[in-house]
C-alpha cells in the first residue's frame, strides 16, 4: 500500500454528527405537506446522495410518488431556508475528530472534505465547527459538478492536493463514500461512528473499517 499523504473526509456522519438538525429541517418542510415524519434513525438511511435525491425518498419512504424537478426545486428552496437557521442547533463533531485533524496537521498530512451537501453549508459547517482545524480544501455540492459516488471530484481534490490517488485515504460513512473511494482509486476507510452499519460499508468496497477516529492513525 502507498504511503497516505493526504485524507479526504465526508462531512455529515463522519467529521460532524448532523443529523437531528437534518432531520429537524426536513420535518418542518414536509410534514405540512401531510407526510409523516422521519425518525433520527430513518434519515440516517435517506441521506447521502445531496438534498434532491432526499426529497424523493422521503416522498417514496412514505408512499407518496417522487414529486416532479419543479416541486423538487421549491422544496429545496424551503428546505435550506429551515436548514439555514437550524443546523448550528445540535451540530458537534464526533469525539475524537479534532484530535485527529490536530495530529494529521503535526505530522504534515493533507486533509480535505468533500460532500454531497451545498457548498454553503459545508464551508460554513467546516469554519464555525471544525474551526481549529485548516483543510486544503472544503468542497460541497456545486452546479454542474457531479456529486458523489462519481470519482471526478475526488479526482480533482487529489490533484489539487498534488497527491496521487492511491495516496489518498477516502474516509466515509456510507456505501456512496466507500463506491467513491473505490472508483478514484483511493483507500477507502468506513467510519462505523456514522449513520451506516459496517455491512453497507463493507458491501460497498471498504478496504478498512475504524471504529473511532484516531484509529485512523494506525493506517497512515
Amino acid at each position: 500500500m502507498s504511503p497516505i499523504l493526504a485524507v479526504i473526509f465526508d462531512m455529515d456522519g463522519t467529521l460532524l454528527d448532523t443529523i437531528e438538525d437534518i432531520a429537524d429541517a426536513s420535518n418542518r418542510v414536509y410534514v405540512p405537506r401531510g407526510l409523516a415524519p422521519c425518525s433520527i434513525e430513518e434519515m440516517k438511511s435517506l441521506v447521502g446522495d445531496g438534498a434532491e435525491e432526499l426529497i424523493r425518498r422521503v416522498f417514496v419512504s412514505r408512499g407518496k410518488p417522487a414529486p416532479d424537478d419543479a416541486e423538487v426545486a421549491a422544496i429545496l428552496r424551503e428546505y435550506r431556508r429551515e436548514y439555514e437557521a437550524c443546523w448550528r442547533s445540535h451540530s458537534r463533531p464526533y469525539a475524537g475528530i479534532p484530535e485527529l485533524l490536530a495530529e494529521l496537521s503535526r505530522r504534515g498530512v493533507k486533509t480535505a472534505v468533500l460532500s454531497n451537501k451545498a457548498q454553503m453549508f459545508t464551508g460554513l459547517m467546516a469554519e464555525e465547527l471544525l474551526a481549529s482545524h485548516r483543510f486544503a480544501i472544503v468542497r460541497g455540492s456545486l452546479p454542474g459538478v457531479p456529486l458523489k459516488p462519481d470519482p471526478a471530484p475526488a479526482l480533482a481534490i487529489a490533484a489539487e492536493l498534488g497527491v496521487m490517488p492511491a495516496a489518498c485515504a477516502f474516509v466515509g460513512d456510507t456505501n456512496v463514500d466507500m463506491m467513491t473511494a473505490r472508483a478514484a482509486g483511493m483507500l477507502a476507510v468506513g467510519a462505523l461512528w456514522g449513520f451506516r452499519t459496517a455491512d453497507e460499508l463493507r458491501a460497498n468496497g471498504a478496504e478498512v473499517l475504524i471504529a473511532s477516529p484516531l484509529d485512523l492513525l494506525d493506517q497512515l
